[in-house]
């Protein structure tokens, strides 16, 4: 950890971000040092740098690698080796990314310091807003935070979220009070299992505080959102508990009743009555500002897959609160925070930080596609690599499994726009699924249509957010064989069971984050596959033609985002069908 304190308040944090930024070379090369420093006698250092500490020797012998050729040492971790194999320090717990590894998330070893890296970030992010949105000591954070189930590795380590790892770390039990991060949560709200009750409980604490509330959010959009729709579903039931001063009896967890008892002590049927006001109305635009007047802004990560939610923030809070993108980080890092906070979603930049990891480039070209190779079967070092402050103004890189475009420099670290995740074509919340992974699954599920005769012959797919929780959904292309159509009415062909059958074979096969989503987060809603008229295909190949496509070099594309296109594949659809049920999921 760059820098002897933990945690930087008001002007000393933006003068520490002005230090480590202003010397990004330095402070990245003395990070690089001790990384070697504390590792050099792990088993996989040792095998290209024989002990070697020479950062010179790192950049000649040690191979950038995918995640499947480190997966084989973490899994022995996991199932009990020492830490040593890659790390010179304990390995605390394992932090489950939501990019996924076969139909488990990957795995990311954390040691006791890498929270201590990640409460650092965190406290840059009051103090930059608080640049642009004076005041927010004087009120509270309606800030929406959810745990997520948790497993336990083979040797007992445990197995998790980085946010859970968060959430339930001393750094946040225990982190003191602080003005400008006055929650309305109760924390044993938040520390909650079942996410109904959780989402109930935080909900209810925000409208009894609505008109202390100066900031209103979540991690994700989809998530604000889910919390919003909730609200519609049950804000009947909290004026009930404002109005009477007792909690809904549904809420049945101990400490969830334990800690909102002081928020309804008395009952306040005039709070009550201001609530049902504002909720009864018909059109629900803007009923952000209504609920919670003195709002200032809505902070959620709305950038890559979440940009879709954007409308929808917009409709809510009818376009008067600025949506907050305040920082960049995965499972695997913490990168960096964003210094404008206010600005348009679609020019959202974070400056990397160069104390939270040791960050290096691949160059790619104008259309994303890489410029040197790397097998997922073998390890590649080339010398094409990009140094953090050796990044070039306007130009598109991957580091390590997300894709940036570097848009401009904080003194010496570089500023970066995120473009997308590398090959993702489907996501609704924290699922990401690639179009292997999709294709993979739909190959299984039309294996149900043979004994029928039936045979699909072309597909495609999209993102559905029009409604809350998000589907996926399929356009399937079906014919008999021997005919040009499936005939819906046939007595051979129960249609409504074999495609619901087809929908839960397809998401039996999608990952693991996916079927969390839907069985137990319930954050992603039952997948659809929509039939469509035979030739629905080829009218969308003419389509993408008369668009300036080549019919030499067309595909069908696999995700469908053009709402011209949508449109097409909508107005042949003949009948839609549901998964009748949750996939199977295990924590």
């Amino acid at each position: 950890m760059d820098g002897k304190k933990l945690e930087y308040k008001g002007e000393e944090a933006l003068k520490e971000i002005e230090r480590l930024t202003a010397k990004a070379d330095k402070v990245q090369c003395k990070f690089l040092k001790e990384i070697l420093t504390r590792n050099s006698k792990t088993e996989y250092l040792s095998k290209y740098m024989k002990g070697s500490k020479d950062v010179s020797a790192f950049k000649q012998c040690v191979p950038v690698i995918t995640y499947k050729a480190i997966q084989p040492y973490i899994q022995r971790i996991a199932n009990g080796e020492d830490s040593s194999l890659i790390t010179g320090h304990p390995i605390t717990e394992m932090l489950c990314s939501s990019g996924t590894s076969g139909r488990k998330p990957k795995m990311m070893p954390s040691i006791a310091e890498d929270l201590d890296r990640r409460t650092f970030l965190y406290n840059l992010i009051m103090p930059i807003m608080n640049q642009y949105v004076p005041g927010l000591d004087e009120g509270k954070a309606m800030f929406l935070y959810f745990v997520k189930a948790e497993m336990s590795t083979p040797c007992g380590l445990p197995a998790r979220t980085v946010l859970t790892s968060y959430y339930k770390s001393s750094h946040f039990k225990y982190r003191g009070l602080d003005p400008f991060n006055n929650g309305t949560s109760p924390d044993q709200t938040i520390f909650c299992n079942d996410s109904n009750q959780s989402m109930y409980c935080q909900l209810l604490s925000g409208l009894v505080h609505r008109h202390q509330v100066l900031r209103l959010g979540a991690v994700f959009a989809s998530a604000f959102l889910r919390a919003i729709s909730f609200l519609e579903r049950n804000w009947v039931n909290f004026c009930n508990d404002i109005r009477t001063g007792q909690l809904d009896p549904s809420i049945t967890d101990s400490e969830c009743r334990l800690s909102m008892a002081p928020l309804l002590s008395l009952p306040n049927p005039s709070l009550a009555d201001e609530i049902k006001e504002i909720c009864s109305q018909t059109s629900w635009k803007g009923i952000l500002c209504q609920l919670w007047p003195k709002a200032k802004y809505i902070e959620a990560v709305v950038t890559g897959s979440m940009a879709q939610y954007i409308p929808a923030l917009e409709y809510y809070s009818d376009g008067k609160l600025p949506l907050v993108c305040t920082m960049y980080a995965s499972s695997e890092c913490y990168f960096g925070v964003n210094l404008e906070p206010l600005c348009d979603p679609a020019d959202v930049a974070f400056t990397l930080l160069p104390n939270m990891g040791y960050f290096e480039f691949i160059p790619l070209g104008e259309n994303g596609t890489r410029l040197m190779d790397i097998d997922e079967d073998e390890e590649v070092r080339n010398d094409k690599l990009v140094d953090l402050v050796q990044v070039r103004l306007g130009c598109y890189y991957e580091l390590v499994v997300t894709t940036f475009a570097v848009t401009g420099f904080h003194n010496e670290a570089p500023q970066f726009r995120f473009i997308c995740r590398r090959n993702v074509v489907l996501s609704i919340d924290n699922d990401k699924t690639n179009e292997e992974d999709l294709h993979k699954s739909i190959s299984v599920a039309k294996k149900l249509l043979e004994p029928f005769n039936a045979l699909l012959v072309e597909y495609t797919s999209y993102a559905d957010t029009s409604h809350l929780p998000g589907h996926y959904v399929l356009y399937w292309e079906i014919i008999h064989h021997g005919s040009s159509v499936v005939d819906l009415d046939s007595s051979t062909l129960d249609v409504d069971k074999v495609l619901q059958e087809c929908c839960i074979a397809v998401e039996e096969e999608l990952d693991y984050i996916y079927r969390r989503c839907r069985a137990h987060d319930k954050s992603v809603g039952p997948l659809e596959i929509r039939v469509v008229e035979p030739g629905t295909f080829e009218e969308l190949m003419d389509y993408f033609i008369s668009q300036g496509g080549s019919i030499n070099q067309y595909k069908t594309p696999r995700c469908i985002k053009s709402k011209k296109a949508l449109k097409l594949l909508d107005s042949n659809v003949k009948a839609c069908f549901f998964s009748p049920r949750d996939p199977k999921w295990i924590p």
